[in-house]
C-alpha cells in the first residue's frame, strides 16, 4: 500500500532573504521571498514560519506566523514576511505546501542560524537582487 504513494520533489521553487530598505524602521531590513522558477502556477500555497534555536545557553522559539496565497504565478515571487532582526540568531524554518494541478506538494527550508547576513548573498533568480537562498 505504502508503494502506491508517491510524493512529488519540490523542484525550481525555493526561499530567499532579501534586505531591503524600509521607511518605517528607517534601516535596512530582511524580507523572505518564496521564489517560484517553474513554469507552473502554484495553488493552494500556505506557508507556515518559526523561529527556534540557542541564544545564551537558552531554548528560544516563536509562535508560528501563516501565510496563505491563493495562487503565485509561473516564474514569479511573493514576498512573505518581515524577518525580525532579533530571530536572525535563531534557525528560521518555512513549511511551504502548494498544489500543481491535483497533486500536493510541500517542502521545509531553514535558513539556519546567523546565516542571514551579507556574508552569504547570490543573486536571486527572478529578483535579480543579492540574497541569501535555501533550495
Amino acid at each position: 500500500m505504502k508503494s502506491d504513494i508517491t510524493i512529488p520533489e519540490v523542484e525550481n521553487v525555493f526561499l530567499a532573504a532579501v534586505q531591503e530598505w524600509s521607511d518605517d524602521f528607517m534601516e535596512k531590513v530582511w524580507y523572505a521571498y518564496l521564489v517560484n522558477d517553474s513554469d507552473y502556477d502554484l495553488d493552494g500555497v500556505m506557508v507556515v514560519s518559526k523561529a527556534f534555536g540557542t541564544i545564551d545557553g537558552e531554548m528560544k522559539k516563536t509562535s508560528l506566523l501563516r501565510h496563505a496565497f491563493p495562487n503565485v504565478p509561473a516564474v514569479s515571487v511573493v514576498k512573505i514576511e518581515l524577518l525580525e532582526t532579533s530571530v536572525l540568531r535563531l534557525n528560521n524554518e518555512f513549511m511551504v505546501t502548494y498544489f500543481i494541478g491535483d497533486k500536493l506538494y510541500d517542502k521545509k527550508f531553514i535558513f539556519r542560524a546567523q546565516t542571514i547576513t551579507p556574508d552569504y548573498v547570490e543573486e536571486v533568480p527572478i529578483l535579480f537582487v543579492d540574497g541569501v537562498i535555501v533550495r
